[in-house]
């Protein structure tokens, strides 16, 4: 059975276009589309009744409404929609173990809330076990012209960020596949902490595996001469994707890290965190 893209539907600003980057995914992987939405009662007040009935109503009608439309731009594409209940980052965690990968959809981007702003995104990049794609606000098709994609066939680069002490297979294999589906160049940043020939020798040694696989990616090395996270961000304007690799703790608790951290709360385009052994 193909594994799914899925995507975790939510109430923020993002969740209908993460759905419309899913479909784009979807169809360029030939896989299928889930739409998953994960909804809890909140028992905080009485106050909180309406807020908790909203949420309820609106986790059984926009994921079967956004599908209704989906299906209409994508005819071939197979999507389903599930509601799941439960506390969403557990539920999109078990989601998330069948699937390709899980997109998220997020809201409210800025240097103050980025992608980790709210609580459900950062909690479920923590414990998913596959690809989180992280999704911002960027309207729906009707506001952004005609296109079958949602507006999310970015012409534009993926880019990967790469520690040359631990490249880790994971984040490169996932970039390479991304830019080899789209048919894009990968940029590829890394820090630079030691004589230039030694780094050099270091990254190739790291990509030789995927050029063979994936002959048909044009890369770009581009060393990043000051702070990474800076580089990654400004990498990210006008990317198609942006992929970041988390590693995780024992417990399997994915280690964001400083530097991914910083990428999270400033990129506008979409961000993949793939965890790494």
């Amino acid at each position: 059975m193909t594994r799914p893209v899925t995507v975790g539907m939510n109430n923020t600003a993002g969740s209908v276009g993460a759905a419309y980057w899913g479909a784009h995914e979807a169809s360029l992987r030939n896989a299928p589309l889930r739409l998953v939405s994960a909804w809890e009662w909140q028992p905080y007040s009485r106050a909180s009744l309406t807020s908790n009935e909203m949420a309820e109503q609106w986790s059984r009608r926009v994921p079967l409404e956004t599908a209704a439309e989906l299906r209409r731009r994508y005819p071939g594409l197979d999507i389903t929609t599930e509601r799941l209940t439960g506390p969403p980052p557990e539920m999109l965690r078990h989601a998330a173990a069948e699937s390709r990968l899980l997109a998220i959809g997020v809201g409210g981007l800025g240097r103050r809330a980025g992608f980790l702003g709210g609580s459900v995104s950062s909690a479920t990049v923590s414990v998913a076990e596959r690809p989180v794609v992280l999704v911002g606000s960027g309207g729906r098709p009707a506001e952004r012209g005609e296109d079958a994609s949602g507006g999310y066939a970015c012409p534009g680069p993926v880019v990967v960020g790469v520690d040359l002490d631990r490249p880790g297979d994971e984040a490169l294999g996932f970039a390479f596949e991304a830019a080899s589906l789209r048919s894009a160049r990968l940029d590829v940043i890394h820090g630079r902490h030691r004589p230039a020939a030694r780094d050099e020798e270091m990254l190739q040694n790291s990509l030789a595996p995927w050029f063979e696989r994936y002959p048909d990616v044009a890369v770009r090395e581009c060393p990043a001469i000051g702070k990474p996270a800076r580089e990654l961000t400004e990498a990210g304007t006008g990317a198609a994707l942006v992929v970041l690799g988390a590693r995780r703790h024992r417990r399997g608790v994915a280690r964001i890290g400083h530097l991914n951290h910083a990428v999270l709360h400033r990129c506008r385009a979409p961000v993949a965190v793939v965890p790494q052994r």
